[in-house]
């Protein structure tokens, strides 16, 4: 009998970014443990082993979103001027359709669709939505913290505060933007908002 080639390696680091995308543009709920199979070419077998249940592969992406876009606030945070980072970061969720992949176009923020499908009936859920959001805050009143200092944002209000607001701002565009947004008004929000920080 004729040896078969080696089996392909299984990749889970790309299995989980791909798996990420069709998560982010269909939610957790509409994707199917076959509509994963499908769309990363691989056997059921293969993601139970690797991931478990379907819930426990959709937090994995979910945390791995989580890691990138807290890479990315960091970093955009730490260069030049805060106040232009800021409207970079506050307007992400108007050019989502920048973004469509394979899987689709992305749908809002990932964690802030978990909060709205998974929370709080579902206590890691909430754990992981929970430490998003505290790690957002923490990193963007770091930031106006240093502003204020360097005299480029208003001292009117405690650097928690604004952090916050400005969570607010961006998970409720990111909520908005699934239904269809007028970019317009939306980038005059997100301009609202950074004006009424500048110093």
């Amino acid at each position: 009998m004729a040896r078969t080639g080696r089996p392909r390696e299984f990749d889970k680091d790309r299995t989980l970014e791909r798996a990420l995308e069709l998560f982010w543009s269909r939610g957790y709920g509409a994707t199917s443990i076959q509509d994963l199979v499908d769309a990363l070419g691989v056997e059921r077998g293969s993601l139970y082993g690797a991931f478990g249940d379907k819930r426990r592969f959709y937090l994995e992406a979910v945390r791995l979103y989580w890691e990138v876009y807290e890479r990315h606030l960091t970093a955009a945070l730490d260069t030049g001027p805060l106040l232009p980072a800021l409207r970079e970061i506050l307007s992400h969720p108007v050019r989502l359709d920048e973004l469509v992949s394979d899987a689709g176009m992305p749908q809002g923020c990932l964690v802030g669709n978990t909060t709205a499908e998974l929370v709080p009936q579902d206590g890691e859920a909430t754990d992981v939505v929970t430490r998003s959001y505290r790690r957002f805050t923490d990193i963007v009143a770091d930031a106006l913290r240093r502003a204020q200092a360097a005299g480029e944002v208003t001292d009117g209000a405690r650097p928690e505060a604004q952090a916050q607001m400005l969570l607010y701002l961006v998970q409720g565009l990111s909520l908005v933007s699934r239904a269809g947004l007028d970019r317009t008004a939306a980038l005059a929000a997100v301009d609202a908002a950074v004006d009424g920080l500048r110093a």
